[in-house]
């Protein structure tokens, strides 16, 4: 029932936009405010805080079903649930939760994460952004690069350093209302896909946070954001199951309509080849994908499952997305299909929370340490 909603959906309220979104990189406010309606901004969390009370093989299966049509969105679906407000949930006191989450959860206001700068990405350890106590509150200081939701958000959460010579354990996050003086939105990035996807740099200059938007004890914001984005792979997981399938289809439609020598290409064995390539690759993809996320719903350490469900997720999504404009042939690089959008959507998946390379970093780590 989960996935009939998200695909009526999807059909209904996101395709006759898509392109529209992507030229103007408009965000879709209209449309986010109807997935809150729906509880999709609020997937995973229990309905105390207004959430819909679902699980990660419900989230698996929304992401997947609304990026079959509009990656962008799908990706916004993501960051909001597994970044901002699931770090509020985690790691948030009771007061934060019940402050923050009942507007996150329903959609009433859009999360942020802010995590990267521009001399900081894989190596987040080596942020420079600064928060320094001042009686009860703390002053942040520096910038944030490629932050989802930046210019968009009604509620960012920072990380921060608040002691440099103690390094990644001098860290510490804090939930910046975007709203709040010295909190500056310094430029909307112009991108290759994910258009509609606000993506924006930070500033914050003298930004003043009070002590009580604090995530947790200082010092353990960095050990929080891995956490997070742990099960932050899943979403980018999931996200790329629904690029494939989306790219996939397409592509199955096209080779039995499109006629080449007499014969539609479906009929080709080059061409079945490549579709047998890529649905099995898919279907291996997703069972990884669907594994990481019931770990996650047993409570269990899923640190190496979603980080080889995102990479091999990923990897198989930009292989997929590369072949359907392949089976397209001249047709899949015009905008008139929808192949076109999703090669230049699909790139993201293999960087974004954490590149490729990084979750090999990651699988090693947790061999090594068997």
């Amino acid at each position: 029932m989960v996935r009939e909603t998200a695909r009526q959906f999807a059909e209904k309220e996101i395709r006759p936009t898509v392109m529209k979104y992507d030229e103007s990189q408009e965000f879709p406010y209209e449309i986010m405010e109807k997935l809150g309606n729906l509880g999709f901004l609020g997937v995973i969390f229990p309905e105390t805080y207004g959430g819909a009370g679902l699980g990660y093989l419900e989230y698996i299966t929304i992401i997947e079903e609304i990026s079959k049509v509009d990656p962008s969105v799908g990706l916004s679906i993501a960051a909001h649930n597994s970044l901002c407000t699931n770090h509020i949930y985690t790691f948030g006191n009771e007061a934060q939760r019940k402050k923050f989450l009942p507007d996150l959860t329903t959609g009433r206001k859009i999360g942020a994460w802010a995590l990267t700068e521009p001399t900081s990405g894989s190596d987040a350890g080596g942020m420079l952004t600064t928060a320094t106590r001042d009686g009860n509150e703390y002053i942040l200081n520096g910038s944030k690069n490629f932050i989802t939701h930046g210019s968009v958000g009604d509620v960012t959460v920072v990380m921060a350093n608040v002691d440099r010579l103690k390094e990644k354990k001098g860290i510490s996050a804090f939930i910046v209302e975007n709203d709040t003086p010295g909190f500056i939105v310094s430029k909307k990035e112009n991108k290759l896909g994910m258009r509609c996807c606000d993506t924006s740099a930070l500033a914050f200059d003298n930004c003043r946070v009070p002590i009580e938007n604090l995530l947790g004890e200082e010092g353990s914001g960095f050990s929080q954001a891995l956490a997070i984005l742990d099960g932050g792979r899943i979403s980018i997981a999931s996200l790329a199951l629904g690029i494939a399938q989306g790219a996939l289809d397409a592509s199955i439609r096209y080779s039995k309509e499109r006629k080449q020598f007499g014969s539609p290409i479906a009929e080709f064995q080059a061409i079945q080849w490549k579709l047998s390539e890529m649905a099995t690759q898919l279907e291996a993809a997703r069972l990884l994908t669907y594994r990481a996320g019931h770990m996650k719903n047993s409570g269990k350490e899923i640190a190496m499952q979603s980080a080889m469900a995102k990479y091999f997720a990923s990897e198989v999504a930009v292989m997929t997305t590369n072949e359907a404009v392949q089976i397209h042939g001249g047709y899949g690089f015009i905008k008139d299909f929808p192949v076109e959008k999703f090669y230049r959507d699909v790139k993201l998946v293999t960087i974004g929370e954490g590149t490729s390379e990084i979750q090999k970093l990651v699988i090693a780590r947790n061999l090594f340490e068997r």
